[in-house]
């Protein structure tokens, strides 16, 4: 079933209304995972991410592919008004704002990309273009834009050329540059979708503004196969939210899943693989980085730097925002002591 844009994202408002949240203050819980086996199952990134699942679950319902549930249930994300996903995000620093995004599906092990996307607004769906249209992984910049605009996509005129110009005469009247903005939920969020259908089958998707003020032309996590997304249709699938840097250093997505692979739960994995991390960055566990996950078994998790954040799990039967497992210093390891 194909449905336009405008009026699938209007038909999804009401879908909304009837899910259910934790109650404020429950953050510091353990956030319960998804019994085994429930199917379609999907998972995302924030509390904003559950309007996302509830339209992609329509989809499903509806005989949709996995694929129309990724890119349709980005769709509602990237038209909300959302801060930091689709147009309506913060711009670079230039006064620009480049999107990124992409998609991947289990099935083929395909995925496609498109990063500093200027003026299309539905960056997932040129990512989708990418995967399905050409032989590439991954276009950026005008030729992202350019490629775009020819599969007709929805598109604004970003100014582009006369905002770099003010950027640039504002930078070199500059002794000193100012310092690149800290990523926080304020200026710095990403839609990361996973989604496991009826069949078994595994796809995801990601979708950011990326982070507010950033230099013109930087390209953080989300965009990239293994860092802000990754799917193994023989295991699972992961996507990562925060700080990109710290991301895609350590291939943060491809790691989730790797520990899935090797038996962990979701939500261990997540854990597991922010503290392997930490290990290594000299930052330890000061790095603002999250995960969800989702496994074949139908079992999801998530788990965050600092105080842990919401992700939204839904199924045919509810729609939650939980709190993740929040990992730091003292939080054991997977397999050791007990947990609280």
């Amino acid at each position: 079933m194909k449905l336009s844009r405008r009026r699938f994202v209007a038909s999804t408002a009401l879908a909304v209304a009837g899910a259910t949240a934790l109650p404020a203050g429950r953050g510091a819980e353990r956030a319960p995972r998804t019994k085994a086996g429930e199917r379609p199952l999907i998972v995302s990134t924030w509390d904003f991410g559950r309007a996302a699942n509830d339209a992609a679950l329509q989809v499903l319902l509806a005989g949709g592919t996995i694929l129309d549930a990724v890119e349709q249930g980005i769709w509602v994300t990237e038209s909300a008004g959302n801060p930091s996903v689709g147009l309506s995000g913060g711009p670079n620093a230039a006064g620009v704002v480049q999107l990124d995004a992409c998609i991947m599906s289990g099935p083929g092990h395909r995925a496609g990309s498109v990063a500093a996307l200027e003026g299309i607004r539905h960056p997932i769906s040129a990512a989708r273009r990418v995967m399905e249209k050409t032989p590439h992984v991954m276009l950026v910049g005008e030729g992202a834009r350019m490629f775009a605009l020819e599969e007709g996509l929805e598109s604004v005129d970003p100014h582009s050329e006369e905002r770099y110009e003010a950027w640039r005469q504002k930078r070199a009247a500059t002794k000193r540059p100012a310092p690149l903005p800290a990523a926080n939920r304020k200026n710095h969020d990403t839609i990361a979708l996973l989604v496991l259908a009826a069949d078994g089958n595994l796809a995801g998707g990601c979708s950011t503004s990326g982070l507010s003020g950033k230099l013109p032309g930087r390209v953080g996590d989300s965009p990239i196969i293994g860092s802000g997304l990754y799917v193994d249709n023989d295991v699972g699938a992961a996507g990562a939210t925060g700080l990109g840097e710290n991301i895609m250093r350590y291939c943060g997505s491809f790691l989730v899943v790797e520990f899935m692979r090797r038996g962990l739960p979701p939500d261990e994995a997540c854990r597991e693989t922010i503290r392997r991390i930490a290990r290594q960055d000299p930052k330890g566990f000061d790095l603002s980085i999250n995960f969800v996950a989702l496994d074949k078994h139908g079992r999801s998790g998530a788990a965050g730097t600092g105080a842990g954040f919401p992700f939204a799990v839904t199924t045919r039967t509810r729609s939650l925002v939980l709190p993740s497992l929040a990992v730091g210093p003292r939080t054991p390891a997977a397999g050791g002591a007990k947990r609280q």
